[in-house]
């Protein structure tokens, strides 16, 4: 089984049970606003990568609450790596929440996981497969410009 603890910036340290305990009260403090789960994960290379998965609850149009987990690995070798690297971690995360969730009343809750490719730039020869991966992981994929998740939040702690 995988272990991931996570960290929320206002909250701390928490483990996979607590973050689902957290959004499932976020929601609770709305319960007519529409929410969508987002999973991304970014990386950042020096003498290690430091790979950052972010979990992000939006209450769409009214704010959000995140969590990310942060890993250290040897040096990746190629941009391909990285993002598989990447691409794994955030559903690896997903799976992770959604057990906890499925035992809850949100086990439908939308979900969507954020690459970090995109149709500029090198990554742009990385999008079928990983578009098709995820989608045959049977979950929804944004690529840049509009994966958040991945470029925003979860590369804020990769520095």
């Amino acid at each position: 089984m995988i272990i991931m603890n996570f960290v929320n910036p206002t909250k701390g340290k928490m483990s996979i049970k607590e973050v689902v305990q957290d959004i499932i009260a976020f929601m609770e403090e709305v319960p007519t606003a529409s929410y969508k789960l987002i999973i991304g994960t970014d990386s950042q290379s020096r003498d290690n990568s430091c790979f950052v998965t972010a979990v992000i609850v939006h209450r769409v149009g009214k704010g959000a609450r995140y969590y990310y987990h942060r890993k250290y690995m040897s040096s990746v070798k190629s941009l391909r790596h990285k993002i598989f690297t990447e691409t794994s971690m955030s559903l690896a995360a997903v799976t992770l929440l959604k057990e906890e969730l499925d035992k809850t009343r949100y086990k439908g809750l939308d979900v969507e996981i954020h690459v970090d490719i995109g149709q500029n730039g090198d990554t742009k020869e990385l999008i079928r497969e990983v578009v098709g991966w995820v989608m045959g992981s049977g979950f929804k994929v944004k690529i840049k410009p509009n994966a958040c998740g991945a470029t925003k939040v979860a590369d804020r702690y990769t520095k």
